[in-house]
């Protein structure tokens, strides 16, 4: 696990806090969605499908900042759309990080070289590039040429400015074990990003391409073949190892939704990020107000074949703190990671 060790404080401090106040439910990372507009159509995304009135609103930046302060949680990852169409994307990071939350930037990378002195690097601030594959396999699903490239020299110019740069990659059934060492290597090695994360893509019902998304017995077979020869601890992966554990099957657990929620033009999204059930106007009618029951692998069926992150690693990370064993391990790997 990659996380700093500053980060990973803060963290293990606040799920101590919700241990000691005996909440059951609480969010650990907000999704935060203050536009839906992008400037990409990739293949796979079922975030951009809305109408042009709502394609042109942008969320003010106090309903932006209020909404991570109401829910409480220690981190935030902005995302869309793509977040540096947003004009006041700035003022957003910076007060958010002016509470000392830590923000992620979600982008594809496209503008930010064209943003970049809008921002000022900090422990609490990163930018997370969206890589897919390298050059071909990244344009392929993106849907167009030279994202890859750009993205690249974004990376480069970010690290060189001082900032924390992490990435994130999705992968689909077209997608080969080579494929993802190939990438995570060159990510890990020759571009030298802070932080990798990993998740196996979602089948969005909206989602123009609906032939790659992967099954649950598929996506373990990847991930097993990936990991394979220490790729695994070598790599600087941003994940909890029950996590990593999990996409290859060697541990299975429930979602928890509730811990990684979304909040975007419409309010906080029920039950996922990834599945839309309907909207209500605060956290705390989220987690009260939604029947988590009916959610969940043999469930509901649009939840079959998901081992996405936002649902599954927030159940890692509550697993491992009650395990002294895997706390141990945990902590052994970032330590292990912060040297490298």
């Amino acid at each position: 696990m990659a996380m700093p060790l500053r980060q990973t404080i803060r963290v293990g401090t606040y799920l101590f806090e919700q241990k000691l106040r005996k909440r059951e439910k609480f969010p650990l990372i907000v999704e935060l969605e203050p536009l839906f507009a992008c400037n990409l159509a990739c293949e796979g995304c079922g975030k951009i499908q809305h109408p042009a009135g709502v394609l042109k609103q942008r969320m003010p930046v106090a309903q932006a900042v209020g909404a991570v302060i109401e829910s409480g949680a220690p981190m935030v990852s902005i995302a869309g759309g793509e977040p540096l169409m947003h004009p006041q994307i700035d003022e957003i990071v910076r007060q958010l990080v002016a509470k000392k939350k830590y923000v992620f930037l979600c982008t594809n990378a496209m503008l930010l070289r064209k943003k970049i002195e809008k921002f000022t690097p900090s422990p609490y601030f990163a930018f997370t590039v969206h890589i897919d594959g390298l050059r071909e396999r990244h344009d392929e699903s993106v849907a167009k040429e030279g994202v890859f490239d750009e993205a690249v020299e974004a990376i480069k110019e970010a690290k060189r400015r001082g900032f924390r740069v992490t990435t994130n990659s999705t992968f689909f059934n077209n997608d080969t074990p080579q494929n993802i060492i190939e990438v995570l290597n060159y990510l890990n090695d020759d571009l030298d990003v802070d932080e990798m994360m990993i998740s196996p893509a979602y089948a969005y019902e909206k989602a123009p391409d609906q032939e790659h998304f992967l099954g649950v017995e598929q996506t373990r077979e990847l991930f097993r073949k990936s990991f394979a020869g220490g790729n695994r601890r070598r790599w600087r992966l941003n994940h909890s190892p029950l996590f990593l554990d999990f996409l290859e099957g060697k541990v299975d657990f429930p979602c928890t939704a509730w811990a990684i929620p979304n909040y975007s033009l419409f309010g906080w999204q029920r039950p996922c990020y990834l599945m839309n059930d309907g909207y209500v106007t605060t956290y705390k009618k989220l987690v009260e107000e939604t029947d988590w029951d009916a959610y969940g692998r043999g469930k509901d069926d649009r939840c079959a074949n998901c081992m996405a992150h936002c649902g599954y690693e927030p159940t890692a990370v509550l697993a491992t703190m009650g395990s002294l064993k895997e706390s141990i391990r945990a902590a052994r790997e970032t330590i292990s990671a912060n040297r490298r």
